[in-house]
C-alpha cells in the first residue's frame, strides 16, 4: 500500500483518479480548494477509511504529516468558463501549486506527477501530435492563461528532475469526458449533451470541420496509472486517437440522447485549434497503454450522470 496526494480531488479527474486508487487499495489524502471541484464527486471516496480531505489552495505553502509515496498534480481550472473568469488564478495554480507541490515531494522524497495538457501544441500544425512537436502556442493570446500556465509546469517540473534528482512524470492529457464533468464546464461534450437532453439546438462553433480526440474517463485514469508505475521521466501523450469533426460528435450525442434537437452554428472563438489527435505510440511501447472505451459507448455510459444534474 502507498500514501498518495492527490490535488484537485474534488474535480472531474482527480476524484475517479481518488476512486481507482482506493479500490486498488492505497491510502489517499485528497487536496481542494473547491473553485471548481465538487464535494460530492467524492461521496464515494469518503466510504473509505484509507480517505482523508483537506481544504486548501495549492498556491499556499502545504503541510502533509507523515511519509508520501506520490504526489499527484490535477489541481487546474481547466475549464475555459473558468479560466476566462479567473486568468490569475489559472496561472497561479499552473506556476505556484506546482512549485508548492514539487518542494512537498521533494521534502517527503516521493514520486511526483503532473498532468500537463495537449493545450501545450496551441493550434497545432502538425497532425496527429507527437511529444517531441514544440507546438504553435501565442503566449498573450486569449486562452495564454491555461496554455502556458501548464508549458511553466512541464518546465518547472524538467528543474526539480535534474536540480533535485526527483522522481517525476508529465502526462500530456487530451481532451478527456465522463460522469462527474461539470454541465456548465464549457467544454463541448458537456455542452452538447445538455443541450440535447433539454431539447435545446447544439450550438456548433464555427462551420464545425474542426476536429478533436475525445478519451473515456475510465481509459484516462487508466493512462496516468500506469505512467506512474512506469520509469518514463519525459512528457508522454494520453489520450484517443478517434479524431472526430465537431459537427461529427454534435450528430452522435443527439442519436444517442435520441433527442430532437437541430444543430445552430455561431462564431469560432479566436484562436480555436482546428486539429486536435494525440499521437500514443510512446504511451503504447513504453508504458504499455491504450485507450478502450469507444466514443458512442463513453456517451451512453454519460447519460444518466448527465441527465441526473440536468
Amino acid at each position: 500500500m502507498s500514501r498518495i496526494l492527490v490535488t484537485g480531488a474534488a474535480g472531474f479527474l482527480g476524484s475517479h483518479l481518488c476512486d481507482r486508487l482506493l479500490a486498488d487499495g492505497h491510502e489517499v489524502i485528497g487536496m481542494d480548494n473547491r473553485v471548481s471541484g465538487q464535494m460530492q464527486n467524492l461521496d464515494d471516496a469518503f466510504d473509505h477509511d484509507r480517505f482523508s480531505f483537506h481544504e486548501h489552495d495549492v498556491t499556499e505553502f502545504i503541510h502533509v504529516s507523515g511519509d508520501l509515496d506520490a504526489v499527484l498534480h490535477l489541481a487546474s481550472l481547466a475549464s475555459p468558463v473558468f479560466y476566462r473568469e479567473h486568468p490569475i488564478k489559472t496561472l497561479k495554480v499552473g506556476s505556484l501549486g506546482t512549485h508548492k507541490t514539487l518542494g512537498l515531494a521533494k521534502e517527503k522524497d516521493a514520486t511526483y506527477l503532473f498532468t500537463s495538457t495537449s493545450e501545450v501544441y496551441g493550434d497545432p500544425e502538425v497532425n496527429p501530435q507527437p511529444e517531441d512537436y514544440r507546438g504553435n502556442v501565442d503566449p498573450y493570446g486569449p486562452r495564454s492563461c491555461y496554455d502556458e500556465s501548464k508549458r511553466y509546469g512541464e518546465s518547472l517540473v524538467r528543474a526539480y528532475r535534474d536540480e533535485h534528482d526527483l522522481d517525476v512524470r508529465v502526462a500530456r492529457i487530451f481532451n478527456t469526458y465522463g460522469p462527474r464533468m461539470r454541465l456548465n464546464d464549457g467544454r463541448v461534450i458537456p455542452n452538447f449533451v445538455k443541450q440535447a437532453l433539454m431539447g435545446r439546438d447544439l450550438t456548433v462553433y464555427g462551420d464545425g470541420t474542426q476536429t478533436r480526440s475525445f478519451c473515456y474517463v475510465s481509459d484516462m485514469i487508466g493512462g496516468l496509472l500506469a505512467l506512474l508505475k512506469s520509469d518514463i521521466e519525459e512528457p508522454v501523450n494520453i489520450g484517443n486517437t478517434d479524431e472526430r469533426t465537431i459537427i461529427d460528435l454534435a450528430e452522435i450525442v443527439l442519436d444517442v440522447t435520441g433527442s430532437d434537437s437541430g444543430i445552430t452554428h455561431e462564431e469560432l472563438p479566436p484562436q480555436d485549434p482546428q486539429v486536435r489527435r494525440p499521437d500514443i505510440s510512446k504511451a503504447k511501447s513504453e508504458i504499455g497503454w491504450e485507450p478502450e472505451v469507444g466514443l458512442r459507448d463513453g456517451l451512453m455510459s454519460s447519460i444518466d450522470y448527465f441527465n441526473s444534474e440536468i
